[in-house]
């Protein structure tokens, strides 16, 4: 094991979930749940709250959306970037994964299962949209939740840290062109417009937001301050997701019902890309030489999705009630139990990856 990996298991020994993150499938599932029930009863209030819009924006989505996703970009130092060069093959191996396989390979999975082998057992009708959301869900790299994983493999903190600003900086500018060509091959009338405007209001603005918030309390009050502000934040972004989730499945309540098969249908897709992409990113930095540290990381990051911009984007471009909402939903709801797997394979595999490494145990990057 090299020097920093060594120091990075140390610190890390003991590393939890907290109890609000640790059952987070369970909140979903509860406001899923909740979500039916109050749809179910309550259909009024639902059809008012879908009609707060202006162009194409629920506004009171816009604002949980924004309440989800700001503090998740607080955490961004983009100074990290300065560390890029030091872990180049990491960096390499995820940007790979994260931009040239995940999103294409999600197309296929769609394709393949939801297009072709499920098709019988799901609604005609939403096909097409089902495939749209699992390709949002993919088009878009973890930002918030990786760092949480990265402590639980022990990762090396500035290689996580500088990977998720790159990945935040070309999401700007590659999530809409990449979400527009996979949603076109897959024979899908792309709004353009909306597409961009969803950009605009669910990556640019909170990042400029975020950012602001950052520099003005590490200028004013330092970074003990900073990180009081991470905790104050970080529940919040959680309840705000769960709101969204409990208006989402208000409008989609009967239709889940009716159908229930459909969730564990398209969990199926996702599934398979998690465990795809892990694993190659995982071997893949192997086979270059990358430290474990770097490698465990490199492979959760390559995995996993922001899930809160693949919902975000879903509403607006296909509305609540849409196949694509609910795909991202369940991209949601199996995130975190699945995460937590491979984190533990990536731990009970470090003697193998190790043995075979093409690098010294001593060199560190």
């Amino acid at each position: 094991m090299s020097a920093a990996c060594e120091a990075n298991a140390k610190a890390a020994e003991g590393g939890r979930l907290g109890f609000f993150e640790r059952y987070l499938s369970l909140w979903v599932a509860l406001c899923i749940v909740t979500g039916i029930v109050l749809g179910h009863f309550l259909p009024g209030l639902f059809q008012v709250i879908g009609k707060l819009e202006i162009a194409q924006v629920n506004l009171p989505v816009a604002v949980l959306i924004w309440l989800m996703i700001i503090p998740m970009l607080v955490k961004i130092d983009f100074a990290a970037l300065r560390e890029v060069g030091q872990y180049w093959r990491g960096i390499g191996v995820t940007l790979l994964i994260n931009w040239g396989i995940k999103p294409f390979s999600m197309a296929l999975l769609g394709g393949l299962f939801v297009g072709g082998l499920f098709a019988p057992l799901l609604p005609a009708d939403q096909i097409e949209s089902y495939i749209a959301g699992l390709i949002l869900l993919a088009a878009a790299p973890c930002t918030a939740m990786v760092f949480v994983w990265s402590h639980l493999t022990r990762g090396e903190p500035h290689f996580t840290l500088s990977q998720v600003a790159l990945n935040d900086v070309i999401m700007v500018f590659a999530f809409g062109p990449l979400v527009g060509l996979l949603l076109g091959l897959t024979s899908i009338v792309v709004p353009w417009q909306t597409l961009f405007l969803s950009v605009v209001l669910y990556i640019v603005i909170p990042l400029l937001i975020a950012q602001t918030m950052r520099r003005a309390v590490l200028k004013a009050r330092g970074s003990a301050s900073l990180a009081r502000l991470l905790e104050i934040l970080g529940p919040v972004s959680l309840v705000a997701l769960l709101t969204t989730l409990v208006l989402l499945f208000g409008f989609q309540g009967e239709q889940i019902v009716k159908q229930p098969l459909v969730i564990l249908l398209l969990a199926i897709p996702i599934l398979f890309q998690v465990f795809f992409n892990a694993g190659l990113a995982y071997w893949l930095n192997r086979k270059v030489g990358s430290p474990h540290c770097v490698a465990g990381p490199s492979a959760l990051i390559g995995a996993s999705n922001f899930f809160e911009l693949a919902v975000a984007t879903a509403i607006v471009l296909f509305g609540f009630e849409s196949g694509a909402a609910l795909a991202t939903v369940v991209g949601v709801l199996i995130e975190v139990p699945v995460m937590l797997l491979v984190a533990h394979i990536v731990n009970r595999s470090r003697e193998w990856y190790e043995k075979g490494s093409r690098i010294p145990a001593t060199q560190t990057v």
